[in-house]
Formats: C-alpha cells, structure tokens, sequence
C-alpha cells in the first residue's frame, strides 16, 4: 500500500492539519466523554450514600419506636396500643420497602428480610390474648437480635457506598492516568507529523529559493528542477522557463559583444599604427605640440584597446570557451612590461609608481595575469589624484604567491564594496582620465583568478588612504626565489 501524498500545496496543508487536529480532537473527546463518566457515577455515588444514609437513619428510629409502643401494650394490652404497634409495623416494612433495590445492589437482602421477620415476629408474639407479664417481657428482649440485625444491614450498606467511592477512585485515576498517555503520545507524534509535513513542503521551497539564488547569481547553466506539490512544481516550471530566456538573452549579448569588440579593434589597429608611425618619424619629424597631440591619440588609443580586451575576457569567461595557458615566468618582468605601457598615462596624471616586487618565478596563465595587472593598474591611475602614488607589491605566500595594488585616492565607499566585482557596475564617484570604463575592468580580474582557483579581496588596514587590493593564486608548487630566471627575462 502506497502513500498518496495530495498534489497540491493547500490539499498538503489540509491533510497535515488534519492529521495533526484529529489525534488532538480524539483525546479532547475522549477526556470528556470520561468527564461525563466520572460526573455521572459521582453523582449517582452521593444520591445512593445520602438515600442509604437517610434510610439506615429512619430504620433505626422505626424500630426503636416499635420497641416503645410495644413495651406500652404489653403494660396497657388496649386496643389503642395495640393499633400503634401495628402501624409502627406497617412503618418498619414501608422502609424496608423503600431500602430493597439498594440492598439487593449490596448482596444485603437476606438482612432486610431477616429484619422484617423479626419485627412481625414479635408483634405477633406481644399481641397474643394469653401472653402473661413474664412471656412478653421474653418477647420484649428479643428487639436486641432485631438491632443487630439493623446495625448489621447499616453496615453492609455503608460498606456498599464505600465499595463504590473506591470505584470511583480508581475510575478517575483510570481516566487520569490514560490522559497522561495520550498526552505522552500526542506530544512526540504530533511532532513527527509537523516535521513530516514541513520536509514535504521545505525542500521544494528550498529547490525554488536555491533556483532564484542561482538566477540571482546569473548561474542559467544548471537546469531548475522543483519536486512537490503541483502548485510548487508549477512554479518551477516558470523558473526554468525564465532560465531559459535569461541564457538566451546572455548568450545574445555574448555575441554581441564579442562581435562589436571584433568590429571595433580592426579600425582601432589601423588608428594605433598610424600614430606609432607619427611617434617614431616615419612621416617625418614632429614638432613638440604635434608629438603630444600623437601622445594623446595613443595613451588613449591604449585605453580604448584595453576597454575592448576586457570585453571579449567577458564575453569569453561568461560562455565559458576562456581556457588557461600555464607557464613559468618571472613576476616582476611582467609587473615592469604592464608598468611601461602606463607610464604615459602615470605621467599625464603626475602619478608616482612605487614597485615592491620580489624576483620570483610563477606558474600561471601569463596573458590573463597580464590582464589582471593592466586593469588594476588601470584603475588605481583612474581614482588617484595628481601628485599622488600607487604602490605595486608581490611576493612570496604560503602555497603561492600575493600581488597588492594600493594608491592614494578616496577609497571605495562601504555601501559600494560589495558590488565592485560586477559586471557592468559604476561607482558614483567620478573617475580620471578621458575615457570613461565600462565598469567590466573588476570583474574581469575576478574570472581571471578564479580561474587560477585563487581570490581577490579589497583590504582595510589603513596603511593606504585609497583602495588596496590583494590577490592570491595558489601554485601546485612553492613558488621559487629566482634571481637567474628573472635576469634571463
């Protein structure tokens, strides 16, 4: 037999609230239906204690009143008395009437017959015509034996009232002690059933929450799947239909850019090579207002290169086709080599590069980190102000080796911080230089290192006014202190 869980989240709901009431409403139930028990059986326990009570008490005063008018008519031997005797009789047996149902309930009914015997046994014997003083004085004696008899039914009466209190007792602590067991239960099953249900309905909520947070992320490669109820399931479908459309968006704009980025470095190409011709005098010599107006064109024809490299890294590292290209070669000629191709926009800027580089051979991909130190670079000149320095330091690190980038600017503001590394996104403050970013740069050097499995981070030791970031690759090796290899570069 298979459990047929509901389809729907209400129906869910609705059964796991039915399985919760249900045991609950039982329990309720049965308590009062116990209650009432209880209730009904005290009730009936004080109407038989108070009629047994009454009637021992009005059967002891019967009898002792039939003694009376006895004694009376055996000294008078009158009609009159005679008729009281009778009557107390008649009172004597409308009594024990009256106590019959009770005492039969009490196994007492030998004693009630025994006592109406007895008392017209002796009326009959005082009211005989021949009885002398002596014989009903003999007759007289014999009420001590019909007292007896009256205390004994009284007592076995009362033994009976005090049966049923004891019943009663043990009938509510009965009753107490199921209670308590279907508490004890009630408790832990109710809960089983409560985490039951919660898993039923938390792990499709945590599909769909995982989903969004994938989608957040821009994550649209991994499929949505949400198991549950219909509802639920339902609404998963619409996620993966909106995944779906978001890659196909992203993948529009991948080509986008990839194509655009193409289109734009063919004639940018043409326009550096000829400014490169004007700087080295091939067109003839230049004068000094000529030669910085050509400085200019290729300071930010550089720029310009630069913005469209990071766009094809995106493009590459967001459909994934970026592979790495791993060799060894010295850190510090390459941090020298990408220093060089800024050093007209350092001096433009009146910007002073200080190199804390150690000598030291690594093993990465050399392009990417290439492009990781020109966009750091990059962006430190952008927010330093002139007259200002920025601070390039690398060395060795515990299973692999640190590169630092620190200048002197206004920092990065903290409601900013946590969005520097995505794509596409602008600080408020404005930046240097005369070609604005695209906002790309950060996130570029992010994919790079990641790809190299390492970090970057933006640090807060006050040592620098400005923005001081730190990335780390790990190597499979130690990186090596080379003073030889970084000589031959």
């Amino acid at each position: 037999m298979t459990f047929r869980r509901p389809r729907s989240l209400n129906g869910l709901i609705l059964v796991g609230f039915g399985l919760v009431t249900l045991p609950l409403l039982f329990s309720v139930l049965w308590a009062l239906w116990s209650l009432d028990r209880v209730a009904e059986q005290s009730e009936d326990l004080v109407n038989t204690g108070v009629t047994a009570a009454a009637n021992n008490r009005l059967l002891a005063e019967h009898v002792g009143s039939l003694e009376r008018v006895t004694r009376q008519y055996a000294v008078l031997r009158n009609e009159d008395a005679r008729q009281l005797v009778r009557q107390d009789l008649q009172t004597i047996f409308d009594r024990l009437s009256q106590m019959r149902s009770l005492a039969e309930s009490a196994d007492a009914l030998p004693l009630v017959q025994s006592v109406g015997g007895q008392a017209s046994e002796i009326v009959d014997a005082i009211t005989q015509p021949d009885l002398d003083a002596a014989g009903a004085q003999a007759v007289v004696a014999q009420f001590a034996n019909l007292k007896t008899d009256v205390t004994r039914l009284t007592q076995r009466l009362n033994d009976y009232v005090d049966g049923k209190l004891v019943a009663l007792q043990s009938s509510t602590r009965e009753a107490q002690r199921i209670s308590a067991w279907q508490v004890a239960a009630l408790v832990p099953g109710t809960i089983i059933i409560v985490l039951f249900f919660i898993l039923l309905v938390a792990r499709p909520i945590r599909q769909i929450d995982n989903a969004i947070d994938q989608l957040g992320r821009s994550g649209f490669s991994k499929p949505i799947v949400v198991a549950g109820p219909q509802d639920l399931e339902k609404l998963g479908r619409q996620l993966e239909w909106l995944r779906l459309r978001l890659l196909e968006l992203a993948q529009e704009k991948n080509r986008f850019l990839r194509h655009m980025s193409h289109e734009l470095k063919t004639p940018l190409a043409n326009i550096r090579e000829g400014t490169e011709l004007l700087l080295d005098g091939t067109l003839g010599d230049l004068d000094p207002a000529q030669r910085e107006v050509a400085d200019i064109l290729r300071l930010n024809g550089l720029k310009l290169l630069q913005l469209i490299e990071n766009l094809l890294s995106f493009s590459a590292w967001q459909t994934k086709n970026e592979v790495l290209t791993l060799s060894d070669f010295p850190l510090r000629a390459l941090v020298i080599s990408v220093a060089r191709e800024q050093r007209l926009a350092l001096k433009a800027a009146q910007i002073q590069l200080r190199l804390e580089v150690e000598d030291i051979v690594v093993n990465a991909d050399r392009d990417k980190l290439r492009t990781v130190l020109d966009n750091l670079l990059s962006n430190a000149i952008k927010f330093t102000p002139k007259g200002g320095y920025v601070t390039i330091r690398a060395g060795v690190a515990p299973g692999g080796f640190v590169i630092e980038f620190a200048d002197t600017g206004l920092g990065i503001p903290e409601d900013e911080r946590p969005r520097i590394f995505d794509a596409f996104f602008q600080g408020r403050r404005e930046q240097g230089g005369q070609v604005a970013g695209t906002g790309i740069g950060l996130s570029v050097v992010m994919e790079c290192i990641q790809a190299h499995n390492g970090s970057v981070e933006l640090l807060d030791t006050g040592e620098f006014p400005g923005a001081h970031f730190r990335v780390s690759i790990p190597q499979q090796q130690q990186v090596m202190r080379t003073e030889k290899l970084a000589a031959n570069a």
